[in-house]
Parts: structure tokens; sequence; C-alpha cells
């Protein structure tokens, strides 16, 4: 079989090895003559899995001792809720940074719950940056700042951190173990696990303990962190297969130099697909601004939208799959995410150069 080159934003590629091992353990795991999936999450071999995940995550991310490691359900999307119901309490204000869909998202869900405020937002240049730190108005006394660290839709990435006063919130679903992150500079990270942690179904949390216990939900047992902390995210039946290949991806993420290796290779396949945009003389326009590019998303348009649908449409032909921009804003995007070998960015890198060079300069407007 031919893999396909597989830029989707996710769900998104896997490991070759990692599914390969899959397949060999999938239906006779550990010589029990069962699947794991088949298995009771209370059982020892299926804990073995649960643990092992969870001390491998900490190893890579090198999370401190001071937080904790959940596994939840519900995707990015449900963390949108549960944070403002832990930790937006009655005459506090929620602060949020907005860079694009998924922070607007963010915001709207925690407007149901509590009072909020947007301190920074670069919606005004179409989410084309991440405000600097002097942007940022009336973060004072607020009781979290909320930011996306990755913005897969615009193609934009945080590449450094802020201090803040308040907790740090990250939605780090796109870029979360692609590079060496302070994890002590934050209160609370989450990330859907179908970008680099695996495939759909679990949800990663890392949180500051002590912020935590001071956290308050009256509304649901459920969407109490406190509850899933205090069972080892076992409160309810977790969605096993997804942990077990979560273990398996971060056992591969370890073999590539952990996240400082990861880093150097996204980075390595960054380079090649910006260096193609900067070297076409116009033909490729990439959407984010200079100092504020993803690793992970590269998003970018061609000068009219016949020509892009004919783009398109080569690559497919070419094997190229998932480079189609976002439903709300179109254009082209190929998505880095850690499992994408630098091989498949060579051979993206060198059909985006021949397909410029067969279609000769002429006047071009960009809509």
């Amino acid at each position: 079989m031919v893999r396909a080159l597989n830029f989707s934003a996710g769900p998104a590629a896997l490991p070759i090895s990692v599914l390969e091992k899959a397949q060999k353990e999938f239906i006779n795991f550990q010589g029990t003559g069962m699947s794991i999936m088949e298995m009771s999450h209370r059982g020892k071999h299926y804990e073995a899995v649960h643990a092992e995940a969870k001390s491998r995550l900490k190893k890579l991310m090198d999370v401190p001792d001071t937080h904790d490691i959940l596994f939840l359900q519900g995707g990015a999307s449900l963390q949108f809720s549960m944070v403002p119901l832990n930790f937006l309490k009655k005459q506090e204000t929620a602060g949020y940074i907005l860079t694009g869909s998924w922070s607007e998202k963010a915001l709207k869900e925690a407007e149901k719950i509590g009072q909020t405020k947007v301190i920074a937002s670069s919606k005004a240049n179409q989410y084309r940056s991440i405000p600097s730190r002097s942007e940022w108005e009336g973060e004072d006394g607020v009781s979290y700042v909320h930011i996306t660290s990755n913005n897969t839709i615009y193609g934009t990435q945080w590449h450094e951190f802020p201090d803040t006063d308040a907790p740090l919130v990250a939605d780090m679903s796109s870029d979360i173990l692609s590079r060496p992150v302070d994890i002590s500079k934050f209160g609370l990270i989450y990330g859907g696990a179908q970008k680099n942690l695996g495939p759909s179904g679990v949800t990663v949390v890392i949180a500051d303990k002590q912020w935590l216990s001071g956290s308050t939900n009256s509304l649901s047992k459920f969407l109490d962190y406190n509850t899933h902390a205090s069972t080892d995210s076992l409160y309810n039946t977790p969605p096993t297969f997804a942990i077990y290949m979560l273990g398996l991806v971060l056992e591969w993420a370890e073999s590539q130099g952990g996240t400082a290796g990861l880093k150097k290779k996204n980075s390595e396949k960054a380079s090649l697909l910006y260096d193609s945009i900067a070297g076409s003389e116009g033909f490729y326009r990439g959407h984010a601004e200079k100092g504020s590019e993803s690793h992970m998303n590269i998003t970018f348009t061609l000068p009219d939208k016949e020509l892009e649908k004919d783009f398109l449409l080569k690559a497919a032909e070419k094997g190229f799959i998932g480079l189609n921009g976002h439903r709300s804003i179109g254009g082209c995007r190929a998505s880095i995410y850690n499992a994408v070998p630098l091989e498949a960015c060579e051979k993206l890198a060198d059909f985006m150069n021949a397909y410029r060079k067969n279609h000769p300069a002429r006047s071009f407007t960009f809509q």
C-alpha cells in the first residue's frame, strides 16, 4: 500500500510505526486473547496502559509535580465550558485573547457562564498575527487569561508565552507536544489528542493542583475537574483505546528526541513550505504576518479562486490529502503535525515550486 501524503488538519496523520504496533496488538493484547477495547478499565492490563501513558506524558512535557494530568472526554470544545464553570466565580471576570475562531468559541461559551472581557484581539487584521504584550488592555483583576496557542484556521502561533498575574489557560489542541513548553507558567493547559497526541476521543488536561483545589463547580460533578483529579481520570469509563493509542504515540515521540527533537523537525518542515511561499514572487501568499507564523498549519492563497481550485485538484492527483483551507475562509492549508514526515513536506514544496513554474508570472489580483 502507498501511504497518502496526509496534510489533514485533524484528525491528522499518525506515525506508521504506531499504527503497525496497534494493528499487531489489536486482537490479542499482550497475550490476553482480547483487544484493549474489550478490557475493563478497572483491570490490571488497562490500568498499566493508563499509568504508562500518564508517566510518559509527564516525562516528555516535563510536567512538574505541582501539576496534574487528566484524561477527559468531550474534546477541547467541552473545555470551553469546563474552564469557566470551574474558575469563573460570581463577581469575577475572565480575560480572553482572540486570535481566531477557536478563541472566539471559547469566549462565547464563557459568556454564558459569567462575566468576560476581551483584553486583546487581532480580529481587525483578519487574525494575521498574535497580539503583542503592549496591546493588552484591562488585564488587571481577571480570574484567568485564556489564549489559543496555535490557530489552525488562520495559521498563526504563539512563539513565546506571556507572563501573567492571573493564571494562564491555554488551548493547545493543535501544537501540544510539538515543542518544549514551560508548564509552570500555566494554570491549565488542554488539548484534543487528534492533532499531535493520537486519535480523537481523549482530551489531555494539565492543571496546577493548587488552582484546581480552589475551583468550584456546583452545576455538575462530572464537569468538576476535582472529580477527575481525585479518581485518576477513572470516575467513569475512559476512552480506553484512545488512551492506549496516546501511549503509543508518546513512545514514538520519545524515539524522535522528545519535544526538543520534534521542535527541530517541525521547524525544518515549516521552513521548507514558508520558503516556497516567500520565493514565489507573490504567486503564493501566506496569511500569517512574519513572527506569528504557525509551525503546525501553513495557510496560503493563490492569485485567484480558479487557480486555487486547479492547484488543489492537481495536488490531489499527486496524492496530497487535506490541503483545502478551512471551509470558513477557503484558501489552502498544509497541516504538518508531528507525525507528518519531512519527506512529505519536501514533496509538497517541490510540487508548489513546479506548479508555480508552470504558471508564468502575469498580473494577478488577490481576492
